[in-house]
């Protein structure tokens, strides 16, 4: 007696979900445009946070394959780091450092001197080196040749920076040089950390001067190169006198050149969870308004016998299935851009490889994607049960209360100013998800323009030396960049959708006012109206939801952006949704006023 129970529970439960996929199928294909918006609103945040997450493993691999391409030392020792004067003892413990147990090889000591670059009055230092090849640290030349009398060769990325050519003449502390190659070395971090090039060692010690003297470095390879071992070998040979050399290893080095990746993480991570933010409000009122499009249809559903709990459930359903789908595209597209933003810089040499797809970043991107689904769906859901099948039959708006004062003032108002103040009282929730929408593009926007401010606050501080500035501030700037087009775009495509919904719903009531007497033009901009009435204090409340979104995701950075540039977000903001709006509602009231006003009421 039991198993044909449970065959009728199984085939109840199979029969209810088979109802859902066809409901939510049905209802994907009538709303596919604003399904596909709801997806890709989705997958940016998703790809986003992807991207930030995949970082975590290219880190070491450029700085690797230039160690191993240049022969780079495991431990970098410097000379007389107290008193920045070398004197015999200095240079003693420096070279019975190159002997210390634990070295398996060495090169140097080589002088390093302190010059001025005339060009551009830039403080560099030239390490003078033998023409031949070095047993550790050979730096590898990408450009031109090696080091020969009367020439130098400069670190790649600090002659990017200075704009310098192979073959072209500079001035060291008065003394002229031909630039004849570019290297790469993993000895030091590179520009703006040093601006370095090398020269032969008589060169190198012909720039020395008494404000300036000689120091030393010597370059050690280490039998065991483990980071561990390194750090042990560090600690064991750094005292506290003054002769006592001053030992780099090469993790401080690696951390060093990878800075500019942690910093484009920080800048993902923040971008991840602005545009989070915004498809938790774009899906918002995408739903709200499916919801208000489709009340007809939620009373049609439980009139023919549906349960609150499957109305719900239908809901649900659809935007779970649409937020599963938005999570892979997000995981592929940020596994495949990840590499664009992990790119080694000119320091470096090598390729950081394909970042690899973990099960924690796969977890992430599938609960955010989730989350904005369920956050966003689940009071519609609520609300679209609740509602009796009478008024969701009757799917009538809400009718402004009419109050004499209110009759007179709006006597004095324009045609498209009365217009759009009727819709909107109409649809005061729209109004309500389209000022919560505004608000969240221009939250995105200003802490997006306060980002912009901190980084250049930030990095301009360590950027410029001799008027060159850091090339991090223009990787900084360009994923900035790449994060404020997503956010204006999925912003934009938000607002064209409400916009579209609204003409949508007022069509018998345009063709009414127009058969009244008002104009087209009257007519779109009342229709523009509705937009940006709710979109104004939308767009003010956005300013200190943006600050207030800045300290708490900023990831160390300090500073507003300039007053001009807050009241150019708000007011750019109601304008391209006036815009937007315009052509919306010229696009949909192309019919004749007879064919809508034959269009069932709403």
């Amino acid at each position: 007696m039991n198993q044909p129970r449970r065959a009728r529970r199984a085939g109840g439960v199979k029969g209810r979900a088979l109802l859902l996929f066809r409901l939510a199928r049905q209802d994907i294909r009538h709303h596919f445009a604003q399904a596909l918006l709801l997806v890709v609103a989705i997958a940016v945040a998703t790809a986003t946070l992807t991207m930030a997450f995949a970082l975590n493993g290219v880190n070491s691999n450029p700085f690797q394959q230039t160690k191993a391409a240049t022969k780079g030392p495991d431990v970098v020792a410097q000379s007389s780091p107290i008193t920045n004067v070398t004197s015999p003892a200095d240079l003693a413990a420096l070279v019975a450092l190159n002997h210390a147990k634990g070295v398996e090889a060495h090169s140097g000591p080589y002088p390093m001197a302190t010059a001025v670059m005339r060009s551009t009055d830039i403080v560099t230092e030239v390490e003078g080196r033998q023409p031949g090849v070095a047993a550790v640290d050979q730096p590898k030349v990408t450009d031109g040749t090696w080091i020969r009398s009367g020439g130098v060769v400069v670190e790649r990325s600090f002659a990017q920076a200075a704009n310098l050519r192979l073959g072209q003449t500079i001035t060291l502390n008065g003394h002229p040089f031909q630039v004849v190659g570019f290297a790469v070395s993993s000895a030091f971090d590179g520009f703006p950390g040093i601006s370095l090039m090398w020269a032969t060692e008589a060169a190198a010690r012909s720039l020395a001067t008494k404000a300036a003297p000689l120091t030393y470095y010597s370059n050690l390879k280490l039998s065991d190169a483990s980071p561990r071992a390194v750090d042990a070998f560090v600690n064991a040979n750094s005292t506290n006198n003054a002769t006592s050399p001053f030992l780099t290893s090469w993790t401080v080095t690696a951390d060093q050149d990878n800075s500019f990746v942690r910093s484009d993480q920080a800048l993902l991570f923040t971008g991840a969870v602005l545009l989070g933010v915004l498809a938790l409000a774009s899906v918002a009122v995408l739903v709200g308004g499916r919801l208000a499009e489709g009340t007809r249809r939620v009373g049609l559903l439980k009139a023919v016998g549906g349960t609150p709990d499957l109305v719900a459930a239908t809901f649900l359903a659809e935007n779970l299935f649409l937020a599963l789908v938005a999570a892979f595209v997000g995981l592929l597209a940020g596994w495949r851009a990840a590499p664009l933003l992990s790119n080694p810089g000119s320091e470096l040499v090598g390729a950081p490889g394909a970042p690899s797809l973990t099960l924690v970043t796969v977890v992430v991107a599938l609960v955010v994607a989730l989350v904005v689904a369920l956050a966003s769906t689940l009071v519609p859901a609520i609300r679209a049960a609740r509602m009796s099948t009478v008024s969701a039959l009757a799917d009538a708006p809400r009718l402004p209360r009419r109050r004499d004062s209110l009759i007179r003032l709006s006597r004095k108002l324009p045609v498209p100013a009365l217009f759009g103040l009727r819709l909107v009282a109409r649809r005061p929730r729209r109004a309500v998800l389209s000022a919560a929408s505004i608000a969240v593009t221009v939250m995105g926007l200003v802490a997006a323009l306060a980002i912009h401010a901190g980084v250049d606050k930030k990095l301009s501080h360590f950027g410029r030396s001799g008027g060159l500035v850091n090339p991090n501030i223009t990787r900084a700037e360009q994923v900035l960049t790449v994060l404020t087009i997503l956010l204006v775009t999925l912003a934009a495509l938000t607002a064209i959708f409400t916009a579209l919904a609204t003409v949508l719903d007022a069509r018998r009531a345009s063709a009414v006012t127009l058969a009244l007497g008002a104009t087209p033009q009257q007519v779109r901009a009342g229709l523009a109206m509705t937009q940006v009435i709710p979109a104004l204090p939308g767009a003010i409340l956005g300013l200190p939801l943006g600050i207030g979104l800045f300290e708490v995701a900023a990831h160390g950075l300090s500073g507003l952006p300039p007053v001009l540039w807050l009241v150019a977000a708000v007011l750019g903001t109601v304008f391209v949704v006036a815009a937007l709006t315009s052509v919306t509602a010229w696009i949909g009231m192309r019919r004749p006023v007879a064919e809508m006003l034959q269009t069932e009421a709403t």
